[in-house]
């Protein structure tokens, strides 16, 4: 029944770890827990810290100071911008990035042929300006619908000008957070990767980006990345040194623009442009964050689920869910080691999926366990005071039965005088009754002072007191149940026999010894039985047998009157007696009053 109830629990706590498995690999194929993946990535971002920032970008903000400075508002001329242009071309830059919307031609500020002609003059500005410069790269976020870039000048003006044009639109889904950059948009590749290739010369693969997008490596938070104010570019206050062979990034960061956005990186928001700069870098390294492969986050999640749930095999709350928690915290350090490594593990699924197997087996345990130790719990509170039932239990450990222990006790044999003789003489039903109350009354009387009912021998009781749990009063607890049986016990169920007119009153016969003794279940799977055994078991049965000689219902061994702790002032000396299986007559005691309870007839 045992190895039954083991398996069904095995096979429960297995069927949860299967289950917590099933669940986050469907979790995680689904991406139901991307919100929190992305989250747990912009946590690994803050815990790295800010890295050295990318020596081959700088960024030139479109700012509010620049606005005062220049005295102009929002949408600055196109004017302005060649100059910019030009004045990057004239300081080296490798590759210029314009990240501004340059969709549609200039608008003159009234109908006349001469705004017209100024506005047109605008345009041709900038254009002159990129065909001059040969390293610009524009950005847009319009595609039209024969995949043509919504940029001001027609596919053959671009060609002419060697401009090259990117997506500037991110998939930044319903958080708004700028987390990953695309490799293509509608068929347009990204301004990151037209960047990246016109600086490095060489083709980007498309294989890192996947179908989400790279994650992009942000340096650190704003500001990370060399910002320069575009007032003083146009002003030349800017040393040529800054641009030199660098990749610069040309855009809007003032907030009333709106082009300040979340990131992965910290709580406050960071500027288009340098956004577009941190992915440019990050293109440029060959996407240094990478996801990690499916095989891998299955085997993350398969392993860890089924861990927690072998875990969950040991039936002690605190070990099995220790592991469990262990493991949870190496799953936290190796996703930040692994993504200092360039790799993004998954968190969320799992972590669920070790909370749940690890939770699962917990509950599954509670259950099976607490059932079993309410059966337990049954079974011992009728041998054992109630109050010591839940520290038997637990000296139990995993197991239903006691192991053996070897304790100092004192064990205690008692046998009703005539009860035999008596009850062929008594309707069976009337014999029962009589020996169920006798027995309630004796029982009664060794709990309530700690002892531990071994067995019922007919009429005869067999307890013993410091085991299967230590007491150093062992001898005190036995002596004072002994009294407590004589003295209100035994009157109790004479009154009783002389109200049911079953004749005269019974006495009784207790032998008590002290020592060692070995404690334990004993029997089969089947059929267990608590066992105190040894010499003292022994003697304690032999100085009952000789209570009817020495006409005493109370005889003491030396040995219990030397384990007890308090002063008796009624112990009485009985002398050396011959018991059996012992050389010597051994030293005998008793309590004064006790003559004539016992009996020297048999029972």
């Amino acid at each position: 029944m045992r190895a039954g109830r083991r398996r069904q629990r095995v096979i429960l706590i297995a069927a949860v770890g299967v289950l917590a498995a099933v669940l986050g690999l469907v979790l995680q194929l689904t991406g139901a827990l991307q919100r929190v993946d992305d989250a747990g990535v912009d946590l690994r971002f803050s815990i790295r810290g800010e890295q050295a920032p990318p020596d081959e970008l700088v960024v030139v903000g479109i700012d509010e100071p620049s606005f005062g400075a220049l005295g102009l508002q929002w949408p600055l001329p196109r004017s302005v911008h060649a100059d910019a242009i030009r004045a990057l071309t004239r300081a080296g830059a490798r590759v210029i990035v314009y990240d501004v919307q340059f969709s549609e031609q200039t608008t003159p500020f009234d109908g006349s042929r001469a705004a017209a002609d100024a506005a047109l003059d605008e345009d041709l500005a900038l254009q002159d300006a990129i065909t001059a410069s040969k390293r610009v790269v524009l950005a847009t976020t319009l595609v039209y619908e024969d995949g043509s870039p919504g940029v001001l000048f027609s596919d053959e003006r671009l060609r002419k000008a060697r401009a090259s044009v990117g997506s500037a639109n991110y998939d930044v889904g319903p958080t708004g957070t700028f987390r990953r950059v695309p490799y293509a948009v509608d068929g347009l590749r990204h301004v990151a990767v037209v960047a990246s290739e016109r600086a490095t010369g060489e083709r980007v693969d498309p294989g890192p980006f996947g179908d989400d997008g790279a994650w992009i490596d942000y340096a650190g938070p704003p500001g990370t990345i060399t910002t320069v104010e575009f007032s003083d570019l146009l002003e030349g206050k800017v040393p040529s040194a800054t641009f030199r062979d660098r990749v610069v990034v040309v855009g809007a960061a003032a907030p009333r623009l709106q082009d300040v956005h979340a990131t992965s990186y910290g709580d406050e928001p960071m500027s288009g442009p340098e956004i577009t700069a941190n992915a440019i870098s990050t293109v440029m390294r060959d996407v240094p964050l990478r996801d990690s492969p499916g095989w891998l986050d299955a085997l993350l999640i398969v392993g860890l689920a089924g861990a927690a749930a072998l875990a969950g095999l040991r039936r002690s709350v605190l070990l099995g869910l220790a592991p469990s928690l262990v493991l949870l915290v190496a799953l936290v350090v190796v996703v930040q080691v692994a993504f200092a490594g360039g790799t993004v593990l998954p968190v969320a699924a799992p972590a669920l999926a070790l909370v749940i197997a690890a939770l699962g087996a917990l509950a599954v345990n509670y259950a099976t366990v607490e059932r079993e130790r309410r059966r337990l719990r049954t079974e011992f509170a009728r041998f054992v005071p109630t109050e010591v039932v839940g520290d038997l239990i637990e000296q139990m450990g995993d197991g239903s039965r006691l192991g053996g222990r070897r304790l100092y006790s004192t064990v205690m044999f008692c046998d009703l005088r005539g009860f035999t003789a008596r009850a062929e003489r008594l309707p069976p039903e009337m014999v029962i009754e009589l020996l169920n109350d006798y027995l309630t009354q004796m029982s009664d009387a060794i709990l309530d002072n700690g002892g531990t009912l071994v067995s019922y021998q007919g009429d005869g009781i067999m307890a013993v007191f410091g085991a299967p749990l230590e007491q150093p009063d062992h001898a005190d607890r036995a002596l004072a149940a002994a009294r407590q049986m004589l003295d209100a016990r035994l009157p109790r169920v004479n009154a009783r026999v002389a109200e049911r007119g079953m004749g005269e009153p019974f006495t009784m016969g207790i032998g008590l010894c002290s020592g060692p003794v070995m404690s334990g279940n004993v029997g089969s799977e089947r059929r267990l039985e608590y066992a105190a055994v040894g010499d003292t078991t022994n003697t304690a049965a032999r100085l009952q047998g000789l209570t009817r000689e020495a006409g005493r219902a109370l005889l003491i061994a030396d040995t219990t009157r030397a384990a007890l702790t308090r002063p008796v002032p009624d112990l009485v000396a009985v002398g050396a007696l011959e018991v059996r299986g012992r050389q010597v007559p051994a030293a005998v005691w008793t309590l004064g009053g006790t003559e004539g309870k016992g009996s020297p007839t048999g029972g």
